[in-house]
């Protein structure tokens, strides 16, 4: 561990002396490219250099225990008991920040929400759901845009598909991906008895074209006129475009413009996110056959978490966690169970060796 800090801190100095030369500060491109590379290195090399300032203090109080001066002596202990153990915590932080990045982490994510069993009581879930997330990303400052939006006859959401751009979204996000299930007394049952309903979410990194090459002969585009609110355009413009891709059967449509230009660009960016989520899925079934020690199987279908009204009881199911503030949570106080989330599955590559990181959501 130490020699990959040694070459990390060497590789940061040498970063630190690009941004000093003329060529770097005259290109832009560059100049993003050098400052993205020494924020990906920045914190363990900080951490490094706390852990040698910290090292040498213990060896300096460690040889004053040799002096005749019982003081001094006094003193180095004093200064050993507070040093040995931010000694070992800091070895302990370097180990996490050092396990293998999901390459994914940076990406603006796709977020599919959909009613599952309940009924009109799931569609109203969903929108809560939907809800939920719009409240966290607001708090984080990031951008949510709706691609694509049916609404249930009550009120509440037959499906939503959003994109959410910002800092980082998908290493927040992705453990949300799963079977919610909500318990709580609906509306419209008169004798208190408590209904249990569920809604599906799913949170796919956005691809790149860079990611995802989609050969046009793969393609089959239908136009149609769209449906639901939308003013005079509704039914008499084929402005709602359903995009398959036919080599995996694969459909997405895409109405909530009334540009048929924009459902389209809208409808790729689905599509194109879909298509790399299957690609992922690929590589994870392969690493989970090769690994010892599997920290989850990603299937969607397991129930992730349950939401308990009457009780105001979260319980996420992965890692045990309940907390009473579903109030809280619902109004996108969610980053302690993400933190909760992050924490559980580092101990986890931390016990498996780091092997292949955070395929665990």
């Amino acid at each position: 561990m130490i020699d990959r800090l040694e070459q990390m801190e060497q590789r940061y100095n040498e970063l630190q002396a690009q941004f000093a030369l003329p060529e770097v500060l005259s290109d832009h491109e560059k100049y993003q490219k050098t400052a993205k590379a020494l924020r990906e290195i920045e914190a363990p090399v900080e951490k490094y250099r706390e852990l040698k300032q910290v090292r040498q203090g213990l060896a300096g109080a460690r040889a004053m225990l040799a002096e005749s001066d019982a003081d001094l002596r006094a003193m180095a202990q004093e200064e050993i008991a507070a040093l040995e153990p931010r000694a070992g915590a800091l070895e302990e932080e370097l180990k996490v920040l050092l396990l293998p990045k999901d390459p994914n982490d940076e990406k603006n994510v796709i977020l599919e929400i959909r009613a599952g069993t309940g009924g009109d009581e799931a569609s109203l879930f969903a929108a809560e759901v939907f809800r939920m997330y719009t409240r966290f990303a607001e708090q984080k400052r990031w951008k949510v845009e709706v691609l694509s939006l049916s609404e249930s006859g009550v009120g509440g959401y037959k499906e939503v598909i959003a994109i959410i751009e910002g800092d980082r979204v998908y290493s927040q996000l992705k453990w949300e991906s799963g079977v919610h299930r909500v318990q709580r007394v609906p509306e419209t049952e008169q004798q208190g008895r408590v209904h249990t309903s569920a809604v599906t979410v799913a949170v796919l990194p956005e691809a790149e074209e860079v990611d995802i090459k989609i050969e046009a002969k793969d393609l089959r585009i239908d136009t149609f006129c769209s449906s639901g609110p939308g003013g005079q355009s509704v039914n008499t413009t084929y402005s709602a475009v359903r995009i398959t891709h036919l080599p995996t059967n694969t459909v997405v449509s895409c109405q909530d413009e009334k540009s048929q230009i924009k459902n389209r660009e809208k409808g790729m960016r689905v599509l194109r996110s879909r298509l790399y989520e299957m690609e992922m899925e690929k590589q994870q079934a392969e690493l989970a056959r090769e690994r010892k020690q599997q920290v989850g199987t990603g299937d969607r279908s397991e129930k992730i978490r349950t939401y308990n009204f009457p009780q105001n009881r979260l319980t996420d199911h992965r890692i045990g966690l309940t907390l009473h503030q579903l109030d809280l949570v619902m109004e996108g106080r969610l980053q302690p169970i993400v933190d909760a989330l992050i924490a559980h599955y580092q101990s986890e590559q931390l016990k498996g060796g780091g092997d292949s990181a955070t395929q665990a959501a």
